[in-house]
């Protein structure tokens, strides 16, 4: 199972809003075939595993044990059902890492295998499946995306200057992470001040990936167009309280002004189908999604050689758990689970 959850690692980036996963079939202990979901609408993990095996093992398939991290699936989707793959090759014996909570599996493969005489062994590493796959489990049980709290600070805990203009905090490594980061969400997020001062373009430049949903608040519809969060380069939503519709890549999201924001956004969010969202600023953004517990992790860059006077602070995590922090050069990053 740890090389199932290895292999479904390759997946990270390719394949959402389907979740990773990897499949490796055994047969006397030696692995026979072995493969992961690589990229959404392709095939996957267990028929990637099946179609590796060589031909001299194939007479084997039916005398193997299959291991995979998730539950195979038992509805058409854009692929045909893993599980009938499986029965379908006689395979007797099919060990699982946890169960799949998107409601047109959830228990249906497990049941599918057992009603056909396999025998199905469950919750194999269950904590190391579900945290795999947090952004997944998150979006089908909780009914929101994922959401990570991002900025980066001075050693005084500033993260610009008093007159909001921007200061370059982090170093080229942490930059060159930070970009890592984007290309493995769904969806990016900045307030109105961050796009104004920092004309971020909340693109994927400095790693190899996909660019993330690019998201904005701006209530009012009043940031320039000239912007680069207008470039076109990604999809991007405007959340604001006046126009509704789609222009080419770019997206108006109309909420109202009197209720959360926060709650709006989050909610757009999970009916777009967006299973996480990194927010980077600015500080009162961030503050209002700490103030209202909507959070599951936070990453904060601290340039331990930086101190900006009299500049803006940083928000302020409540209800916190850490959980692991590393070092880049100048920089050290502290890595934190909403409790």
């Amino acid at each position: 199972m740890h090389r199932c959850l290895q292999l479904a690692r390759l997946g990270a980036g390719h394949v959402a809003p389907n979740p990773m996963v990897g499949a490796v079939l055994v047969h006397h202990d030696k692995i026979i075939g072995e493969g992961y979901h690589k990229h959404f609408g392709h095939e996957h993990a267990e028929v990637n595993c099946i179609n590796s095996v060589k031909e001299e093992d194939k007479p084997f398939i039916h005398r193997s044990t299959l291991y995979v991290s998730l539950e195979p699936c038992a509805h058409h989707g854009k692929t045909p059902p893993c599980a009938d793959l499986i029965i379908e090759k006689k395979i007797p014996r099919v060990v699982i890492g946890c169960r799949d909570p998107y409601v047109k599996v959830n228990g249906r493969g497990i049941e599918k295998l057992k009603s056909a005489g396999l025998t199905v062994d469950l919750n194999i590493l269950e904590k190391e499946s579900i945290d795999l796959n947090k952004r997944f489990f998150n979006f089908h049980l909780q009914h929101r995306p994922y959401i990570i709290l991002k900025w980066a600070q001075s050693n005084n805990a500033r993260i610009a200057n008093a007159d909001l203009s921007r200061v370059f905090i982090s170093n080229e490594f942490t930059d060159r992470l930070v970009h890592q980061w984007r290309s493995e969400e769904a969806a990016i997020l900045i307030g109105t001040n961050t796009a104004l001062h920092d004309d971020p373009e909340l693109t994927v430049r400095l790693w190899k990936g996909k660019n993330p949903v690019r998201l904005v608040i701006d209530m009012d519809l009043s940031l320039p167009p000239a912007l680069k969060i207008f470039n076109g380069k990604a999809h991007t939503i405007i959340f604001n309280t006046i126009r509704h519709g789609k222009e080419n890549n770019l997206t108006y999201y109309q909420l109202t002004g009197d209720l959360s924001i926060v709650r709006q956004v989050v909610n757009a969010l999970y009916h777009l189908q967006l299973q996480s969202v990194i927010v980077e600023g600015g500080a009162k953004l961030l503050q209002s999604f700490i103030d209202e517990g909507m959070w599951d992790e936070a990453r904060i860059i601290t340039n331990e050689e930086l101190m900006i006077d009299h500049g803006l602070s940083s928000p302020t995590l409540i209800h916190y758990n850490k959980f692991s922090s590393e070092k880049l050069n100048t920089d050290s990053i502290q890595y934190y689970h909403h409790a």
